[in-house]
């Protein structure tokens, strides 16, 4: 097989898998795509790091889109959301420079296994008028206070933004699974593009057809993905979120177990 097939083969892949991720339950791309460029193309970290995270920008902005389309998106908390999440991971990140050896490199996949299985067994059925019940003051500290938390860990960490937001915003805030998944793929579409911007002026261009490959199958995969999670019930989206979010964690472990 030529490289050429290779390199397409392991994208569409890796980009199924983000775009699942991504469109279900507003999972960072970064978590199935750079492990599956490093491991099986050799691709240097910090370049695999900075594809993921640009196929996570469209992904997210698209999801985040039909998302909102469907009225399950609260921009209002997501973006008080986003600001904590952005200032505290500059935060976590200073922290982590200070502190040796500090990376748990597993974290977030699996966090990924164990909130899969959690929807699974446990799913999330509160409804938008239980959730819209709560004061707009406590939602606001709550974004405020909860972006802060996951900003840091994730610049402590270097991982782990996207299943902690839906941590967050299901089990401590209240909010309804879909509108939780729609507020988080909307703040990681911006924190997806600082980071992606960031690591491209840093490191240089990256394999411009990986880019390219990447963008479009998670894209594809995501707006999918998002489409069938907004017509379906509650029930139904915990169980397909759930399924997705596990089998992807799994697979991960795999790929780094193979790593």
């Amino acid at each position: 097989m030529t490289d050429a097939a290779v390199k397409i083969i392991v994208c569409f892949f890796a980009g199924v898998g983000a775009g699942l991720g991504t469109g279900f339950a507003g999972m960072s791309a970064a978590a199935v795509i750079s492990p599956m460029l490093i491991t099986f193309l050799g691709m240097p970290a910090y370049e695999a790091v900075g594809i993921a995270l640009a196929s996570d920008v469209l992904a997210s902005a698209v999801s985040a889109y039909t998302y909102g389309k469907n009225k399950n998106l609260d921009i209002k908390n997501g973006l008080v959301m986003m600001a904590a999440v952005l200032l505290f991971t500059l935060v976590g990140s200073f922290a982590a420079s200070k502190v040796p050896n500090t990376t748990m490199g597993s974290f977030s996949v699996f966090m990924t296994v164990l909130l899969g299985i959690k929807f699974i067994v446990k799913p999330v059925m509160t409804t938008k008028e239980a959730m819209e019940s709560v004061s707009e003051k406590k939602r606001f500290i709550g974004s405020a206070i909860g972006g802060s938390v996951v900003g840091f860990i994730c610049g402590f960490i270097g991982a782990g933004g996207g299943m902690m937001m839906l941590l967050l915003l299901t089990s401590i805030l209240g909010y309804e699974l879909k509108t939780a998944v729609g507020t988080s793929v909307f703040i990681m579409a911006f924190t997806a593009l600082t980071g992606s911007v960031s690591h491209f002026v840093i490191g240089g261009a990256p394999d411009v057809w990986c880019l390219i490959l990447c963008v479009a199958f998670t894209l594809l995969w995501a707006r999918i993905a998002a489409l069938f999670a907004n017509k379906a019930s509650a029930k139904t989206l915990n169980r397909a979120t759930g399924v997705v979010l596990t089998v992807l964690g799994a697979a991960i472990l795999a790929v780094n177990y193979l790593k």
